[in-house]
């Protein structure tokens, strides 16, 4: 150390061997997790159709083809997606006695998810899950409806139809708030509106429309939401038409959709 104070304060302002004032720190590593992160930014902050994978590399300020050193395609950013929202969700102990309430509640924590990244139920849709995530909400559906007294059969395409209810009621709830930030958005109709509309109606042409416009335009909040899944459950105790073969009538298998 320089025994003369104006050498020992240069000293200290002067740049270290070796190193540049232009030098970057280094780059984080590009992870599966920092992927899924990036990808839920987009879709929460753009929705769901800005997701690429040329825009989540730009998030992660990366080029694509770093991102396929850890994912296959866009599919598998959709699997990542869903497993990740699915990491989210509670699960209970299964309970013969109040089992319509638990599935009703998964789901409730499901669509919540859902509607925190606008269109990101479309992840869910046309896709068989893969995600351990995924795949335990599912057990977990499946468990609870199979300790309800529900046959396994009817357990199993249960779970298909409350699953892509639960996706298609979030992509629609989804569209219609990102349609509403649109600056054209006048045929987005207000219940007060639609209910002056039908009973605006010719009554020869639209008798029943006119009649019951109040019913027809009522619910607020989740009430659809609730009275549907609980349409479908109300149903399941009871006797099941026996399924026709897929292969009798040369039909593929179905693709069962997200939890």
């Amino acid at each position: 150390m320089p025994s003369d104070p104006r050498q020992r304060r240069a000293a200290r302002h002067a740049q270290p061997a070796g190193n540049s004032a232009a030098s970057s720190p280094p780059k984080r590593p590009i992870t599966v997790d920092r992927i899924t992160d990036a990808a839920l930014q987009v879709v929460a902050t753009e929705g769901y159709d800005a997701l690429t994978i040329r825009r989540v590399a730009a998030v992660l300020d990366t080029g694509p083809s770093s991102l396929y050193a850890h994912i296959v395609n866009k599919d598998d950013i959709d699997d990542l997606l869903v497993g990740r929202l699915c990491s989210e969700v509670v699960l209970p102990e299964p309970d013969p006695a109040t089992w319509r309430t638990q599935i009703l509640d998964v789901y409730a924590q499901i669509r919540d998810q859902y509607l925190k990244y606008p269109g990101v139920s479309r992840a869910a849709l046309g896709t068989v899950p893969t995600n351990l995530h995924t795949l335990r909400v599912r057990e977990g559906l499946f468990t609870i409806l199979l300790v309800g007294g529900i046959e396994p059969q009817t357990a199993a395409w249960a779970l298909d139809a409350l699953s892509l209810y639960v996706s298609a009621y979030t992509l629609e709830q989804s569209l219609v708030q990102q349609r509403r930030k649109h600056p054209d958005h006048e045929w987005i109709l207000s219940r007060e509106e639609l209910l002056r509309r039908f009973t605006a109606l010719p009554a020869d042409t639209f008798p029943q429309t006119r009649r019951y416009a109040a019913e027809l335009t009522s619910g607020t909040g989740h009430d659809r939401f609730e009275f549907t899944l609980g349409l479908i459950m109300d149903n399941l105790t009871q006797p099941q038409p026996t399924p026709v073969s897929d292969t009798a009538q040369n039909l593929p298998m179905p693709t069962a959709p997200g939890p």
